[in-house]
């Protein structure tokens, strides 16, 4: 039975498989990521020992399913591969490959809290919902980890519709119910509205150059996540002026 990937991070759909591709009898499996079609047709390594996942790698593959990298499946392919023969191997936390793919859930996880942190909507006039008005947000995430934030922003706006759209997918949530869509174009999004400009002036007014602090904003906040914020596109100018601005202060 063939069963492609069904989207990029469709680790329920990888795991499904994951056995008969331990077991060499899915060499004829399609998919849909990436260009790895060569490493699951092969059945070299494979074994007639049974598969049992240890407890952990579940949550570990489905983080890894979301990270950007093409090579994720493949690399849980020959992890699984190991700890099919060696099954010690998972109580072995240095594990070179182990840290690595450790390494990749990371890097999703903090892109999901990136996007709870730093998503930001616009009303817009949507007729296709009761309410008339929809909150739209760009977003462009390094992994694929929109079904995973999803929950955060139904939960938080649930009695508004709003829709991200990324480079990725978009979702549109109506109030009631969440739907998935095709990619989208950083022009698809509202433009700045007047609201966005009464903001931007207040955050200006408080900015303190004082306390300005570069390179810890740059690690809390990655300079790629600017441009998705009203507040942080003025960055860059805040910084220019704030020596000038704190020597004011100062009255220097």
């Amino acid at each position: 039975m063939d069963l492609p990937l069904r989207y990029p991070a469709d680790w329920d759909g990888f795991a499904a498989r994951l056995p008969a591709l331990l077991a060499g009898g899915d060499a004829g499996w399609a998919h849909a990521v990436g260009a790895q079609s060569a490493l699951f047709g092969d059945s070299a390594e494979a074994t007639a020992m049974p598969w049992v996942a240890p407890d952990g790698f579940d949550d570990l593959g489905r983080q890894v399913a979301m990270h950007d990298d093409d090579s994720r499946y493949a690399r849980l392919l020959a992890f699984a591969r190991r700890l099919q023969r060696e099954p010690g191997l998972w109580a072995d936390v240095l594990d070179r490959d182990r840290r690595a793919l450790q390494s990749m859930a990371r890097q999703v996880r903090r892109e999901i809290h990136a996007m709870h942190a730093f998503v930001r909507f616009r009303e817009v006039a949507d007729e296709t919902v009761a309410a008339g008005r929809r909150h739209v947000a760009w977003f462009e995430p390094a992994h694929h980890v929109l079904r995973a934030a999803a929950p955060f922003f139904v939960k938080r706006f649930a009695q508004h519709p709003w829709a991200i759209l990324t480079p990725r997918g978009c979702l549109h949530w109506d109030g009631q119910r969440l739907a998935g869509a095709g990619p989208a174009r950083r022009e698809d999004a509202p433009a700045e509205d007047a609201g966005e400009g009464l903001w931007l002036t207040y955050y200006r007014s408080i900015f303190n150059p004082a306390r300005l602090k570069v390179t810890a904003m740059k690690r809390q906040m990655e300079v790629r996540y600017w441009a998705h914020m009203p507040e942080t596109r003025q960055i860059s100018a805040l910084v220019r002026e704030a020596a000038e601005r704190e020597g004011r202060m100062r009255g220097v």
